[in-house]
């Protein structure tokens, strides 16, 4: 069996945007009709870069891929592993490595008649415990309105309420402000851009000191979610990096009497060191690992004692053959394994795999049931119930993609 073709499918989500503006998937194909899906993280350097994603993905192919056996997973893995990053460990080639890894998979289950999991040393459970970000969805407001809806005690608290009431026992949500820098543009020029470009490019992620202000607007935040919904379900911290060490402390401090989860990424990603002292300082587990790629930079977070908790992304980890390898590399050091999700359900489904698959497994993102625009997407729904997800048991990944949905939302 040889791989044929590879077709790049790129999709704009729409609102509310949940899963982020637009979801890149790969359909491998090969000389026995059998084909395979894949898709990289929305968060990926190409997010706006829509024609560069086809373009790489297509060449890559062309390149590194025709003609080659499917089923040799590992060594195409290491192929595209050391060509596109010179071996050395890096997001946006790790998110075009993964969709194509994913395909393999995808592929090699079909071929075996298996699910995923079972060619991963098979089922370790089949029930996979699920958490979302808090939405706004009893005001149905999109993704423009999180920042406000994070900040306000009482909308948060009653959107955590009314999701635990649905079923989930853990929520997350990010009530420390992400800093942009004020565009120099006039406000006829603002209005005139693409959304997605001015967010982007006018984005500032450098850390910075948190004020007394904002501590005690987190408290009020935390402490709103905490009493509306007891101990029904956990509360997870989800910043991304934008605060500097010393406010990291401080404001784990601030956080510890409401007994979250986690604390993620309490710093930047790239200075595990420094991330290592905010876990040295709190009771709070630390959880990283959505901006990170292969073993190598988990290692590096496990040898520090940065995190406790890995979360890779099986769109930009390095796909399925790289998570399972950290999975069994975080299994020595006692750290649990919570996959991470930005993005659509191919990246869902494989992190559903690997959970099921790994004796290490903590919790899985989901972007709320996994449901919505989900649905329009996939031949069949992905089963959530009660705050749990059933691992898809069809060959392969268990998923297929609506070929009339990616046209009618194709970009």
């Amino acid at each position: 069996m040889k791989l044929t073709k590879l077709e790049p499918f790129i999709v704009k989500v729409p609102p509310p945007h949940y899963g982020g503006y637009y979801y890149f998937f790969v359909k491998l194909h090969t000389d026995k009709g059998i084909y395979g899906w894949g898709e990289t993280a929305t968060l990926s350097i190409y997010y706006p870069l829509h024609d560069s994603y086809k373009v790489l993905m297509k060449e890559i192919f062309e390149k590194y891929l025709k003609g080659e056996d499917p089923l040799d997973r590992e060594r195409l893995n290491k192929i595209l592993y050391a060509n596109l990053t010179r071996r050395h460990t890096e997001y946006s080639t790790g998110g075009l490595i993964s969709a194509i890894d994913m395909a393999l998979w995808d592929i090699a289950g079909k071929v075996c008649d298996q699910p995923v999991y079972n060619l991963l040393g098979g089922a370790f459970r089949r029930k996979i415990r699920s958490y979302t970000y808090i939405y706004d969805v009893k005001g149905k407001k999109g993704l423009e309105e999180q920042p406000s809806l994070w900040a306000d005690p009482e909308r948060v608290a009653e959107n955590a309420a009314y999701l635990v009431d649905e079923g989930f026992t853990a929520v997350k949500l990010d009530p420390v402000p992400l800093v942009y820098v004020e565009p120099p543009l006039t406000e006829e020029e603002k209005r005139g851009m693409d959304p997605v470009t001015l967010r982007y490019k006018f984005s500032h992620r450098n850390p910075y000191h948190m004020t007394m202000e904002q501590y005690k607007r987190v408290e009020k935040v935390v402490g709103a979610i905490r009493d509306a919904i007891g101990t029904k379900a956990d509360i997870l911290i989800g910043t991304h990096g934008q605060i500097t060490t010393a406010s990291a402390i401080r404001l784990a401090k601030v956080l510890e009497p409401f007994d979250p989860l986690w604390f993620e990424e309490p710093v930047p990603p790239e200075n595990t060191k420094e991330m290592a002292k905010v876990a040295r300082s709190t009771t709070i587990p630390i959880a990283t690992g959505e901006r990170l790629t292969t073993v190598f930079d988990f290692r590096q977070v496990l040898e520090d004692g940065a995190a406790s908790i890995l979360q890779p992304d099986l769109g930009s980890c390095g796909g399925i053959t790289e998570c399972k390898k950290i999975a069994g590399m975080a299994e020595a050091y006692y750290a649990q394994m919570a996959p991470h999700v930005w993005g659509g359900p191919l990246i869902t489904a494989a992190a559903l795999h690997i959970d099921a698959s790994i004796p290490n497994f903590l919790i899985q993102e989901s972007i709320l049931k996994g449901r919505g625009f989900f649905d329009e997407l996939l031949v069949e729904p992905l089963v959530w119930e009660d705050g749990y997800y059933t691992v898809p048991d069809s060959p392969g990944l268990g998923v297929d993609l609506n070929m009339e949905a990616l046209k009618k939302y194709a970009v």
